[in-house]
């Protein structure tokens, strides 16, 4: 059945409206949504699975069973299991939902539910409570359940972004063989991502579908794809705030030495016997499949890991266990995670997330001074955000909260940079601004960067020490 938006105008909680689409979706079609952040890609692709409240005109032909895959859809089943940690009020532990009671929520097709679970090797993980797992690894559980649902139209926002190599070939494969029962909306900021089997290109800027093209159009495709590879230009990284500045460290020490590191979960060997030393200046890159350890490891760094009194850990000139608090070991470290994007959940402006990176809080709660505020601001427009200062933060699309996130991560000009996926949900033009912003702090400043990754052609220049995980089976 042919799908089609005549002048639809819908609003998202009044933090979003798309403004009199007009689309035509025919049987056999399978698009790609694509746009800068904060375009409204992912609002238009949430209106095929009914999300939204219509303001005006019509939507005719739509799915009755959509399987959604979207970082709002991960966040919001991640909401629903924290909430569970309310119970604590009654003296009750809870471990949230198993991985197989998450996925059996949407299908009781136990056949198409192991054979996907195969396919995406996590049979180790049944048992597991769906919050604990890795960014990665929750990634698979969606699409899992969004594939699993047997769906009319499967709407999928970035599915490839935080999946290893192996399992985006199978997923890319997969999706293949579905194409003649099942159309697809794919949301992508990467052209390079686009699937041999998508037939048209649908672009959104400023909450209104401004284009459409069908991708055998050479002339139109190459046109779109300059628009979107636009790089910044004249880039100028902020100066530190002289007045609130980090401890010096012993230049001779190393930032972080791990000697014969071992985490382990229940029975299983997440990671062994790993020695691991990060010196000043020396730029790592930290690569590895999905459930081989590399979050474990950066937890502790960070000092966030419970398993880090357990081994042998020297950072920033404490050895860990000797009395040290954790903010004596944060100070020292700027970091930017997808965990702590879904962590970063209170409604404060633009500026003052950045702010709170001089306090590494969640949240500003200390009084900042001019300097602070001069600071945020040239971030802002480094970001080209200085006419959205004071607009609350979780009004934000993903990949513009993304941006803010790196900048408050920046903004101290920590010794250590960890950046865990940092280009994750951003659209070509802010991953080139992002990863020219990083060249800058390799080549230009004292931040030694610690980066994860799985796209091979985000390289950062300046990067030369590399660190592969490989999975314990």
């Amino acid at each position: 059945m042919t799908i089609r938006f005549d002048n639809l105008s819908v609003d998202f909680d009044e933090r979003f409206q798309l403004e009199q689409i007009n689309w035509k979706i025919e049987p056999q079609q399978h698009w790609v949504i694509t746009g800068t952040n904060g375009a409204g890609k992912s609002a238009l692709a949430a209106v095929l699975a009914g999300v939204g409240d219509i303001l005006e005109g019509s939507a005719e032909g739509m799915p009755a069973k959509v399987g959604l895959v979207s970082f709002e859809a991960q966040a919001e089943l991640i909401a629903a299991e924290l909430k569970k940690d309310d119970a604590d009020i009654m003296d009750v532990i809870t471990e949230g939902t198993s991985v197989k009671d998450i996925i059996a929520q949407v299908s009781d097709n136990q056949t198409l539910i192991d054979d996907l679970v195969a396919k995406f090797k996590l049979e180790y993980l049944q048992e597991r409570a769906f919050r604990k797992l890795s960014t990665g690894e929750s990634r698979k559980v969606m699409l899992i359940r969004a594939l699993a649902s047997e769906p009319d139209m499967l709407v999928l926002d970035e599915p490839f972004d935080g999946l290893d190599v192996d399992t985006l070939a199978m997923l890319q494969a997969y999706l293949s063989s579905l194409i003649k029962t099942v159309p697809m909306i794919m949301v992508l900021n990467r052209f390079d991502e686009f699937p041999d089997f998508i037939t048209h290109i649908a672009y959104m800027d400023h909450g209104r579908l401004q284009l459409t093209i069908d991708k055998q159009d050479q002339q139109a495709y190459d046109e779109l794809y300059k628009l979107l590879h636009l790089k910044t230009t004249d880039l100028q990284v902020p100066d530190a705030d002289p007045e609130t500045a980090i401890p010096a460290l012993n230049p001779q020490d190393p930032l972080v030495k791990l000697n014969g590191i071992n985490i382990k979960y229940a029975d299983k060997a997440i990671i062994k016997n790993l020695n691991w030393t990060i010196n000043p200046g020396q730029h790592w890159q930290l690569s590895g499949p999905n459930g081989c350890g590399k979050t474990g490891l950066l937890s502790l760094i960070t000092g966030d890991h419970p398993q880090c009194y357990v081994n042998d850990i020297f950072v920033f000139g404490f050895q860990r266990g000797s009395g040290e608090s954790i903010w004596q070991i944060k100070q020292f470290i700027g970091y930017v995670s997808t965990a702590l994007q879904w962590e970063y959940r209170v409604s404060i402006s633009l500026r003052n997330v950045i702010i709170s990176g001089f306090y590494d809080s969640i949240g500003l709660y200390s009084k900042y001074t001019d300097r602070q505020r001069s600071i945020a601001d040239q971030w802002l427009a480094l970001l080209g955000m200085t006419d959205r200062a004071d607009q609350p933060f979780n009004k934000l699309s993903y990949g513009d909260q993304r941006l803010l996130l790196i900048a408050r991560a920046m903004v101290k000009h920590p010794p250590l940079l960890i950046l865990d996926e940092p280009c994750l949900g951003l659209d070509d033009m802010n991953r080139q601004l992002v990863l020219s912003l990083i060249e800058k702090i390799c080549a230009d400043s004292e931040t030694t960067v610690l980066y994860v990754n799985h796209h091979p052609e985000d390289k950062i220049k300046g990067i030369d020490q590399y660190l592969a995980l490989e999975k314990n089976q």
